[in-house]
């Protein structure tokens, strides 16, 4: 019988996101290969322990497994005609065989199954197939386990799409990932037939790459909108001003208009994170900043402003 995959990770079933995220990263750095070389068991635990993870962190796996089993996890698997045929069956005293015709408003097989319904009472032949993997029985070979890894690449590459590389643990050449455009923190990426060997002459699982992006010390991003904090000198913001702005594309030129106060925005259409064929946009946050230090200069200078006529700029302020 197949080890209850909340028992690997060693949590219960009513067990949220964030506890099955913490205890697998604990088991994971605890179980992985490069702590443990030669480590037959370790190993083997650790392809297991990746296997819970993928499942139970899966809200739709995790489903599935929680009313099927590892059964439910199947390729092909059909949940809906499973669903009907337990109705059915229930419908029947649980005696499968119990008629064809589902007399008294029941449930009929050939409803459900079309002229695939059994003949016969033959149900264990059929609810084998129903769970069948890909037209092969649920005896034959099956996939190995997805195995997890995590990759870290800079804010810039995320956005504008990557190539990395992976070193595999039984060596040889390093495995070249694309990361795909506007890749994000938290992204996945499944590399195909790169996980662990299957058990019993299948096909390998899959690798799935957990994508972190490092923050960036001037841009920020909110789903595909980029924002920037723009610095102006006083006489910029007072007279208006062309500036230079950095975008994905290359620096492209912004007007700034006359008066520009501190916390005023401009937006840059089209210059934000293409993803999925949607390009969002770029949000110039404008910063006027003033001298930290004075000059006799400056202070002639602010002297000459103090006897302009100026608006009361707190006027309306109170509680």
């Amino acid at each position: 019988m197949a080890e209850d995959l909340y028992s690997v990770l060693g949590v219960s079933k009513g067990a949220d996101e964030a506890t099955i995220k913490k205890t697998y990263r604990k088991l994971a750095k605890t179980l992985h290969p490069d702590r443990n070389p030669g480590d037959a068991k370790a190993e083997a635990r650790f392809k297991t322990v990746n296997h819970a993870f993928d499942v139970l962190s899966d809200p739709k796996k995790r489903g599935l497994y929680d009313e099927f089993g590892e059964e439910g996890l199947r390729e092909g698997f059909d949940a809906e005609k499973v669903r009907a045929y337990k109705q059915w069956s229930s419908q029947q005293g649980g005696r499968p065989g119990g008629g064809r015709g589902g007399g008294g408003g029941g449930v009929r097989l050939e409803d459900l199954f079309g002229g695939n319904a059994p003949q016969g009472g033959d149900f264990g032949e059929f609810i084998g197939d129903i769970f069948s993997r890909g037209g092969r029985r649920s005896r034959g070979p099956t996939p190995g386990a997805d195995l997890q890894a995590s990759v870290t690449i800079d804010f810039a590459s995320a956005v504008r799409g990557t190539m990395v590389e992976l070193h595999t643990h039984g060596g040889g050449e390093p495995l070249k990932v694309r990361i795909p455009q506007g890749a994000h923190e938290g992204s996945r990426v499944r590399i195909a037939g790169q996980g662990a060997p299957s058990p019993n002459g299948g096909p390998a699982g899959d690798l799935l790459l957990d994508i972190h992006v490092q923050p960036h010390k001037f841009f920020r991003r909110e789903e595909d909108d980029l924002h920037l904090d723009l610095p102006l000198t006083i006489a910029e913001a007072i007279r208006g001003a062309k500036v230079k702005v950095p975008t994905i594309e290359g620096s492209v030129t912004l007007k700034v208009t006359p008066g520009t106060q501190t916390g005023e925005t401009a937006r840059l259409r089209g210059k934000g994170v293409t993803r999925k064929g949607h390009t969002g946009d770029l949000y110039v946050h404008y910063q006027v900043h003033v001298p930290t230090k004075t000059t006799p200069e400056l202070e002639a200078l602010l002297n000459a402003l103090d006897k302009l006529p100026a608006e009361d700029v707190r006027a309306g302020i109170a509680l």
